[in-house]
């Protein structure tokens, strides 16, 4: 049997809502040079019903169901370890790839390079409407040198922590360290920049992706991943000048501050977050101040506050969106948080 030139890896739980539109974005593509690895992390839903449904039609399905949940960096890992392809396209069980997605990828593993990222639309969760046309505002591809991965760092970051823009060279992936970035949701971030890239890497401009916003599984601890596991692993690659990764230092500022109060309006942020990171911590008293403020204040209020001044002055998009998703469940999630 010939080795399949692309795997698209895909780890999911509880996604029986959106993981069937996935396939259908991916199945129509499929040539003898791709398969679909698929690894469920023990899913308590009718996501397995739903894949089998599709393998049923499509013979290039390697569906696997753990017998219980081992957490995303592991699925992930399970799934490039099964995987067959010289590549793996560590895609997401939410999103959707657009016409002409796999050939396009196809038409670039065959140069060589360690690492593809793929530019991504972001739309809303229901794929009706287009919050930005491209994750990555650039215009033509960009290829970076094994020698680059400083600007590569900088280029990518802002998107990179999404793992369905990832294609990489499985060898690679197999070869290095992987367990010490189990647990911190971005496995693939960790894997990535650890250390430079053998060969170089590039940079797809064309949005081949259709990235589906405010579905993440996470959003209940969205405060600790953004706030904390994000910057940890992003300011841990050494062979990265400090100028770059002092952005990601975990210092009081009003930067961060103001993400302390997005996340509130979130309803992912309240006095128990605040007394587990924040009350007893060794930090400035305005600092201690100001985020017991942003903890006691209603959640509700700051949500319609933010979405007002986003909305008149700001207009982030992608954020609104999300206010606006989660706009139904804050009281819910501050009751349930509060107790």
């Amino acid at each position: 049997m010939t080795r399949p030139r692309l795997s698209i890896c895909i780890a999911t739980y509880n996604r029986a809502g959106y993981i069937g539109e996935t396939l259908e974005s991916i199945i129509p593509q499929i040539t003898d040079e791709v398969e679909i690895v698929i690894v469920d992390g023990a899913s308590m839903d009718d996501t397995s019903r739903v894949i089998k449904s599709y393998i049923e039609v499509c013979k290039k399905i390697n569906y696997i169901r753990l017998p219980s949940k081992g957490g995303v960096d592991q699925d992930y890992c399970k799934a490039v370890e099964l995987a067959q392809g010289e590549y793996c396209w560590l895609f997401t069980d939410d999103d959707m790839l657009k016409p002409d997605a796999i050939s396009a990828v196809l038409n670039e593993v065959s140069k060589g390079y360690s690492l593809i990222i793929v530019n991504a639309q972001i739309m809303n969760r229901g794929l009706s409407k287009v919050i930005e046309n491209k994750c990555l505002l650039i215009d033509t591809n960009e290829v970076y040198s094994e020698s680059e991965m400083e600007p590569l760092f900088n280029r990518v970051v802002s998107c990179v922590h999404y793992i369905g823009c990832v294609v990489i060279n499985r060898d690679l992936w197999i070869q290095r360290e992987k367990k010490r970035y189990f647990g911190t949701e971005f496995i693939h971030v960790g894997v990535i920049f650890q250390s430079p890239l053998p060969a170089p890497a590039l940079v797809i401009a064309q949005p081949y992706i259709m990235y589906r916003n405010s579905t993440a599984q996470w959003t209940q601890r969205a405060f600790e991943i953004w706030l904390f596991k994000w910057p940890t692993i992003l300011y841990s690659f050494a062979h990265i000048s400090e100028h770059a990764r002092q952005e990601y230092r975990k210092a009081p500022s009003w930067s961060r501050l103001r993400k302390i109060i997005i996340y509130r309006a979130m309803g992912a942020y309240s006095l128990k977050e605040y007394q587990k990171w924040f009350a007893s911590k060794d930090s400035s008293l305005w600092w201690r101040l100001a985020t017991l403020f942003v903890a006691i204040m209603p959640a509700c209020f700051v949500n319609l506050f933010l979405l007002s001044y986003l909305k008149m002055i700001k207009k982030e998009a992608q954020l609104i969106d999300c206010l606006e998703n989660n706009e139904n469940n804050i009281m819910n999630n501050v009751r349930r948080k509060d107790r």
